[in-house]
Order: structure tokens, then C-alpha cells, then sequence
């Protein structure tokens, strides 16, 4: 039961504090599950976030479904998804509905204006924690030219971001496979 009531905290802290959508969740994610609970460490998270962004839908969401469902089964999905999502819910309702009257004043505009550099530094943390990785694992001179080169075809080319998940997955495999077949050449 304490379990259950875990997921249930550490998904509706990410649901009611997630302001940005999806990807502003990811740290506030991060900071619980690899952080706090220790469910799995921030290899494991990158793994399960790179995998999430492949596929279609919000990435909290499939994120809360995945590690419930990691850390206690069918129960533990269905607990992290209505824990991060039924906060967004009610929220919407309540500060759309409140805050429709009151866009126009300056107090307002100030508070949607403020929330903005934090996520971004939140975002930015995130960033680097991942290049991070990517330096101890992929060698920082191959990992800075990756980031480039992703930034480009992102940021100037405008492809979209699961495009190249999805192309990287693919040549991650292939070389894979390549590697496999070279070791088995070499050793007859």
C-alpha cells in the first residue's frame, strides 16, 4: 500500500507542478523517480524517456504509465496515470475558467511571463545532464558534433524531433547488427 501511495505522490506532484506541458514535466520526473524513489537511475530514465519520445502521445503520460507499471504492475500504471493527469484536468478547468476573466490584467500576464525562465532552466538542467551522458559515453567530441548536427536538422531544417528518434533507432540497430556480424566473421 505504501508503494501505491508513493506513485501516487510522486505522479500528482509532477501532474500539479508540471506548468509547460510534457517536457517541462520530464525533470520534475526525474527529480522523483531517479532522485528521490530511486526506481531507477538516470540511465535507465534516459533509456525510457528516448524510447517515450518515439512514440505518439504526451510523454508524461506515457512516462507515469511505464514506470507505475514498472514499479507495481497493472495497479501502479493505472495509479501514475490518473495521479498526472487528473490534476492537468482540474486545473485546466479551474484556471481556464478563472483566468479567462482576468487575462487582460497585469498580475496575470506577469505570472504566465514569470513560469517561463524557470522551465527553461529547468529544460536547460535536464540538457545537460544528458550531454553529460552522452560525453562519458559516446566521447565528448563525437557527442558535441551529434548535438550539432541535431540541432541543425531540428532547429533550421524543422524536422520533426520523432523523425530523428526514430532514424537514430534505426541506425543505432544497424550498426548493431554490423558490429555482431563483423565479430562473427572475425572469429572463424
Amino acid at each position: 500500500m505504501k508503494k501505491q501511495w508513493n506513485i501516487f505522490i510522486a505522479f500528482f506532484r509532477v501532474g500539479i507542478l508540471g506548468f509547460g506541458g510534457g517536457p517541462a514535466s520530464i525533470p520534475l520526473i526525474q527529480k522523483e523517480v531517479v532522485e528521490k524513489y530511486k526506481w531507477m537511475d538516470d540511465e535507465e530514465f534516459g533509456d525510457v524517456l528516448a524510447i517515450g519520445n518515439t512514440l505518439p502521445g504526451p510523454i508524461a503520460t506515457k512516462m507515469a504509465g511505464y514506470i507505475g507499471y514498472r514499479v507495481s504492475g497493472i495497479l501502479g500504471m493505472a495509479n501514475a496515470i490518473l495521479a498526472n493527469i487528473v490534476p492537468m484536468i482540474v486545473l485546466m478547468i479551474i484556471l481556464l475558467t478563472s483566468l479567462s476573466s482576468f487575462k487582460d490584467f497585469d498580475w496575470v500576464q506577469g505570472m504566465t511571463a514569470g513560469v517561463v525562465p524557470v522551465v527553461g532552466m529547468m529544460m536547460a538542467v535536464l540538457t545537460w545532464q544528458f550531454m553529460k551522458k552522452a560525453g562519458k559515453g559516446f566521447g565528448w567530441p563525437r557527442a558535441i558534433i551529434a548535438f550539432l548536427l541535431i540541432f541543425i536538422v531540428l532547429q533550421w531544417l524543422n524536422i520533426h524531433p520523432g523523425i530523428v528518434i526514430a532514424l537514430l533507432l534505426i541506425l543505432a540497430l544497424s550498426l548493431k547488427d554490423k558490429s555482431k556480424n563483423d565479430k562473427k566473421g572475425n572469429a572463424s
